[in-house]
């Protein structure tokens, strides 16, 4: 007998998936509006199509208008059907503009691209129960993940994140020694050294690519002097001695979190604090059943769990792995004391001594 289908139940969903395919639909055309210039031009001041392909350096105005059509259906534009004209409101300027913004979208649109690029590696690891090497997955998938994290360090790091860890912000003002593991392309590093000029900081990842724009990113900074970044896993770390360790958004891609934990310990100074970053996650898998944790769990499937299959261990965290199997973890490397320091809508920063 076929089962009995509740009409309610089914429009409602077909309205859901409708929603979910316009969003999936709009990740070209945005990452098109960017590259173009197209959002920068309209937050300008209101425009026709045609003063707006002017605008935006010449461009043929048939596609711009098809375009601006487009963010008006998906809302990240207004359209006023009168004067035909398109706008940016000052919170779309937010998400597509102002690139120091908490709420500034264009990595996690570039995330998406770089998802979809590398989805048959990612299907082929399903079959077989392997990994995709970082920086395997799409041609820039670190520096996707890279403008993702930004918004969230320039807006936390320095003014949430530190001071929440007790009497760090002093030592650094005073003058600390400071490790940035997974530092990635060195936002995070930077930040950090920009705020605090008495301490030192090395950032290290052992994906040479990234480490490599790290350091540029340092020359056009101006902060060469006092920041140096290496290649090298996090277990592989020879230099010792540092007051803080500092782990942004990495610990649960590595493939042996439990052997990290044990090194971070060996190389802090006595007193020092290990400071991990970690999406925000509660326990249990129900806890995260809602729009952030289906961020994280998508994300999660096709960079995190890979990445970490791909090395040694395999411990495959996830991107939603919870506090309380974070701090059980980073215990049995021995710190004696983990808590919960602060939280965002996105991150939860965890402090073990």
């Amino acid at each position: 007998m076929p089962p009995i289908i509740d009409e309610t139940k089914l429009h409602a969903f077909v309205g859901k998936m409708l929603g979910d395919l316009g969003g999936a639909m709009s990740v070209p055309t945005v990452r098109i509006g960017m590259r173009l210039g197209l959002f920068d031009a309209l937050a300008r001041s209101p425009a026709s199509a045609q003063e707006l392909a002017v605008r935006a350096g010449g461009l043929h105005d048939r596609y711009v208008r098809e375009w601006a059509l487009a963010q008006a259906a998906n809302g990240y534009v207004e359209f006023d059907p009168a004067s035909d004209r398109f706008s940016l409101s000052p919170e779309q300027a937010m998400v597509f503009v102002n690139r120091d913004s908490p709420v500034y979208l264009a990595g996690a649109f570039e995330l998406v691209a770089a998802m979809i690029e590398a989805e048959a590696k990612v299907e082929d690891c399903f079959r077989h129960g392997t990994g995709v090497r970082w920086g395997d997955h799409a041609g820039c998938l670190f520096c996707a993940t890279g403008a993702f994290f930004r918004p969230g360090y320039v807006n936390n790091i320095v003014q949430n994140w530190i001071p929440a860890l007790n009497g760090m912000e002093a030592r650094l003002r005073g003058g600390a020694k400071v490790a940035d593991v997974g530092c990635g392309v060195g936002f995070s590093t930077l930040l950090m050294a920009e705020a605090y000029p008495e301490s030192r900081f090395i950032g290290f990842d052992f994906h040479a690519p990234s480490i490599e724009e790290a350091r540029r990113h340092a020359q056009d900074h101006g902060l060469a002097d006092r920041v140096t970044f290496e290649v090298a896993a996090a277990k592989d770390i020879t230099e010792d001695g540092f007051d803080l360790i500092t782990m942004y958004d990495c610990l649960h891609d590595m493939g042996d979190p439990r052997g990290c934990a044990i090194h971070m310990r060996r190389i802090l100074a006595d007193g020092g604090i290990w400071m991990v970053v970690e999406p925000i996650a509660g326990d249990a898998p129900a806890d995260n059943l809602n729009p952030v944790g289906r961020l994280y769990y998508n994300a999660s499937t096709m960079i995190c769990v890979p990445t970490s299959l791909d090395q040694e261990v395999g411990e495959a965290l996830g991107a939603q792995a919870g506090e309380q199997r974070l701090a059980r973890i980073m215990r049995e490397g021995g710190f004696a004391s983990v808590r919960r320091a602060t939280q965002g809508p996105f991150n939860m920063v965890l402090e073990a001594r």
